[in-house]
């Protein structure tokens, strides 16, 4: 069992956060900093991405990547980092006797990266295989097409990677510019998890992180909630299956409603009891894959549906799909769902906080982006509060009058046609 979280912040304005877990084998690393493609211009679109690929080439201390990586896994541990559209983790996972390697590695890349101008222009090629390779994928690339759909041409909808155009044209001045302004002691988070000792944890990331400079929390440009022009985003392919995602806009992720949203999208497509699983999959046999999900970012999110179907059932499985939604307006939640409803989304919430790297993932994220951590029996808490009046005010904020944007690639009907579904017709 977990102890609480301890929070400290060091001389230079760094938080960090130590999880202590006993009885674990482990210790998990990350470090956290708030810039992600919402903090990039048009020009420098997936700048925030490439960096991370950057800061694995190579350090002072250890001058090439597999220096890194070796620090990390010949101590029986790994490592690895990500990119949102908000923040960019790196973090590693080791031994618990090993922490003070995982911690020195991961403050070396952080403070000391070379961002050598030949490795720069080698790892282009890397990015933009990623990029190519995504697109490659129908069901990866109805993800980038959705949040095109649905947040249109501002920073939050435009490609986390960026394009094989603004890739082409980064230098290691753009690199050096934007780790200046973002990778900051006050711009960012260290949360360590795994059997510590905190006060010692404490002292080594003193000590390790001091010379990051304190900076700024930069401001950012608030997103706009206007359903865009483009809102279908139509990639015919001759495949066989039709991707889509159906979405409306949401809201940000301290909204009060939240837990609401949690529930509701619980019940509407996680697993294969929920609403959108039995109907269009199991009793119309429409789709061999269908789910929801809700995405919250500081001042905006989405709900979407995700389904993989044939072309000659796309349009009734939209049909059923957006009756699905209304249907959680129309009608309060049979009380008996809405308990196992919420007994499947408290118990697999449980479930993911079973390891180290949960808590520091957890624990980081939420002290970044929320400037405070909440803990878990709260959060259980307000789960099990929600009423069924509370699913249906939720549904109709999300869901009357909605304005539908969607997503599809592969074989599919018309535009128009697609329109007309969206719009009732």
């Amino acid at each position: 069992m977990s102890g609480e979280p301890t929070i400290t912040t060091l001389a230079n304005g760094l938080r960090v956060v130590v999880t202590p877990v006993p009885a674990a084998q482990a210790a998990a690393m990350s470090f956290w900093t708030g810039v992600g493609s919402r903090d990039e211009t048009p020009a420098t679109n997936g700048l925030s991405h490439y960096i991370e690929h950057m800061l694995f080439k190579g350090t002072t201390r250890r001058p090439t990547a597999p220096e890194i990586s070796e620090a990390i896994e010949g101590a029986g541990g790994s490592l690895n980092a990500f990119t949102t559209k908000e923040v960019t983790c790196y973090w590693n996972n080791l031994p618990f006797e090993r922490a003070a390697t995982g911690l020195e590695v991961l403050a070396d890349m952080i403070q000391r990266s070379l961002i050598e101008p030949v490795e720069v222009e080698r790892e282009r090629t890397v990015v933009q295989q990623e990029i190519r390779r995504s697109h490659d994928a129908p069901g990866s690339y109805v993800g980038e097409l959705s949040s095109v759909a649905t947040y249109g041409d501002q920073p939050v909808g435009w490609p986390i990677a960026g394009t094989l155009e603004t890739v082409g044209e980064m230098h290691r001045d753009d690199f050096m510019a934007h780790m200046g302004r973002f990778y900051t002691a006050e711009n960012s988070v260290l949360s360590i998890a795994g059997n510590l000792e905190v006060d010692r944890v404490v002292e080594m990331a003193a000590r390790e992180f001091d010379s990051l400079p304190r900076g700024v929390r930069p401001p950012r440009p608030a997103a706009t909630d206007q359903r865009p022009e483009g809102y279908i985003q139509l990639e015919e392919r001759p495949i066989e299956q039709t991707n889509l995602v159906l979405s409306v806009l949401g809201f940000g992720r301290r909204d009060p409603d939240r837990y609401a949203a949690d529930i509701m999208n619980t019940a509407l497509g996680r697993g294969m009891s929920s609403r959108l699983f039995k109907e269009v999959r199991e009793r119309r046999g429409l789709a061999y894959s269908v789910s929801s999900g809700s995405t919250r970012y500081a001042d905006i999110g989405s709900v979407s549906v995700s389904a993989g179907v044939t072309r000659e059932h796309q349009e009734e499985a939209l049909l059923v799909i957006i009756g699905e939604l209304r249907r959680l307006i129309d009608e309060p939640m049979p009380e008996e769902e809405l308990q196992r409803t919420k007994d499947y989304a408290c118990g697999s919430f449980r479930l993911s906080l079973e390891t180290p790297m949960s808590f520091a993932q957890r624990h980081g994220g939420q002290l970044l982006n929320e400037g405070e951590i909440e803990p878990a029996d709260v959060t259980v808490a307000r789960l099990r509060a929600v009423t069924q009046d509370d699913i249906q005010r939720v549904a109709k904020r999300l869901f009357d009058g909605a304005r539908f944007s969607l997503a599809v690639v592969g074989p599919s009907a018309s535009t128009d046609r697609l329109d007309s579904i969206l719009h009732g017709g």
